[in-house]
């Protein structure tokens, strides 16, 4: 899995049962966090203003060097694998006009490791009609099912409902593409345990003008690109240009009033339990302010391999029912016609 903080490429080596379609048990066997060279960093990071040919080619050359990585967490931990399944990484994300694209050729792939390959998860969801996204209520429904609700602090914040009819799941808001996004202007690659935000004070225009979108209003399904992000939040920063400790305390209560929007549009249960994870977690004053701003919310933690490597895990969950012909994108939370298979496979 490569998120959208650029931080690295995620990798689960993951072990399922599946007896007549039927999970009877699964291990987390190792995880690992691989960062990305500044080379890459700045590719993925500039691609979108690129022209189709570069676009083409770093299609391909990300998946030789997705190859590579993998092929060397394999062979450190002496591992042979039945299948690989491989998110790549978005550069557009834009269901409204029908498409996205995900980066890191599946062919290439699975010819250079030798091991069949499902990747290209997110296209038949957008042609049934689906945003594309979210994809963590299949791994929260099969793997960590008992709580109301489930929060990822990712690159951006998605949250999933868990409803009596129903799984609903959207988008909320950038998360730690900001929040990164404003520690590098200190030279550091992000704020740890939100220490500067601390620091800082609610800047209350700035507060005003993050949270000023219509898609704040909007209901669950919905979905966030990378490219909206950048166009839309982090120009904000700049054009406001006030102290980055400032700027990180506004976004940290941003988060947290966003999250809470969403509990009061959407699920409005008394006492809700939430299981949190990824990066932002880490984020001791990010949560606080998710707490303040949900001063009802029951927020549990989960071990450390469950918040690093949860979304890399619903990955090789997803490339898991794909091999098997079992539905891995759930149309309720994508707003699909109807469930799908989702996944092209290269052998």
């Amino acid at each position: 899995m490569s998120g959208s903080s650029l931080d690295g490429l995620d990798i689960a080596f993951c072990e399922f049962e599946l007896e007549n379609k039927t999970l009877k048990n699964w291990k987390l066997v190792q995880g690992a966090t691989i960062p990305f060279t500044e080379q890459w960093q700045s590719r993925l990071a500039n691609l979108p203003q690129q022209s189709a040919e570069i676009f083409a080619k770093t299609d391909v050359y990300f998946a030789y060097y997705l190859a590579d990585l993998v092929h060397a967490f394999l062979k450190k931990h002496q591992f042979q694998a039945d299948v690989v399944a491989s998110h790549g990484h978005t550069i557009f994300h834009n269901p409204n006009r029908m498409f996205t694209a995900q980066i890191g050729d599946g062919g290439v792939l699975a010819a250079k490791l030798g091991i069949p390959v499902v990747s290209n998860f997110r296209t038949a969801d957008i042609a049934l009609g689906g945003e594309g996204a979210p994809f963590a209520p299949i791994v929260e429904r099969w793997l960590y099912a008992g709580f109301d609700a489930y929060l990822n602090l990712g690159g951006i914040a998605n949250l999933t409902f868990v409803k009596k009819e129903r799984t609903t799941a959207h988008d909320v808001c950038a998360a730690n593409q900001a929040l990164n996004f404003l520690a590098n202007h200190l030279d550091l690659p992000y704020d740890k345990d939100g220490a500067i935000a601390a620091s800082g004070q609610l800047h209350q225009g700035l507060f005003d003008a993050l949270n000023d979108f219509d898609f704040y209003k909007r209901k669950s399904p919905k979905s966030l690109g990378n490219e909206w992000i950048r166009a839309k939040i982090l120009p904000i920063f700049i054009e406001k240009d006030i102290p980055i400790p400032d700027a990180l305390h506004t976004m940290c209560h941003h988060i947290g009033y966003q999250v809470r929007q969403s509990f009061d549009r959407e699920f409005p249960k008394e006492n809700p339990r939430l299981l949190a994870t990824g990066g932002g977690v880490y984020n001791d004053f990010l949560m606080e302010m998710i707490q303040y701003h949900n001063p009802n919310l029951e927020i549990h933690v989960p071990d450390k391999a469950t918040i690093d490597y949860k979304e890399a895990i619903l990955m090789a969950l997803m490339g898991l029912l794909r091999w098997n012909n079992i539905p891995n994108v759930i149309a309720s939370a994508t707003g699909a016609k109807k469930d799908s298979i989702s996944g092209a496979v290269y052998i």
